[in-house]
């Protein structure tokens, strides 16, 4: 149960963490995206598919996925509706390109099922495609603030010897 708080953790924190300072937002012709989520309580996992995606928003700089938390939400609200557990932690991972994404696709496969298998046991569920798609979300309403530019920190003044 510790490897999955971690593994989960890890995930959050290196998807999570995306600052810009003159990002421009953009949007992709086509999107690879699956999700994954994990919970405290158990030690059942859920993958969905790897999916093509339209239309959705990347910032330029960053190349991060615009509104990732409510691509997360998707993923959380479907999982509560059906399993009846809305206290899941979901992510989602993406690329631009479909190899790159089938390589992060194949690698949480791995850990999740070949790894894991004998240490953890971890119960892999995966959804499928019929039952569950992700929608592009519009971040047209945001556009201003994601490309507006981020104030630069003050320098700070070097201290000067004293002359004696």
């Amino acid at each position: 149960m510790k490897k999955i708080a971690s593994a989960v953790l890890l995930l959050l924190m290196s998807f999570g963490f995306a600052t810009n300072a003159t990002a421009k937002v953009k949007v992709a012709e086509k999107l690879y995206i699956f999700g994954f989520s994990a919970s405290f309580k158990n030690s059942m996992v859920y993958l969905t598919n790897l999916q093509e995606l339209d239309s959705a928003w990347i910032d330029s700089k960053t190349k991060f996925l615009c509104g990732r938390d409510q691509y997360s939400a998707q993923l959380k609200d479907y999982l509560a509706a059906t399993i009846n557990d809305p206290h899941r932690t979901c992510v989602v991972m993406f690329s631009t390109k479909k190899s790159d994404a089938e390589k992060k696709y194949m690698k949480l496969k791995r850990t999740y099922t070949v790894k894991a298998k004998a240490k953890d046991g971890y119960e892999v569920n995966y959804i499928d495609a019929k039952d569950f798609q992700f929608t592009a979300v519009d971040m047209a309403p945001y556009l201003e603030e994601l490309n507006a530019e981020k104030p630069k920190p003050e320098k700070k003044k070097k201290k000067q010897k004293n002359d004696k």
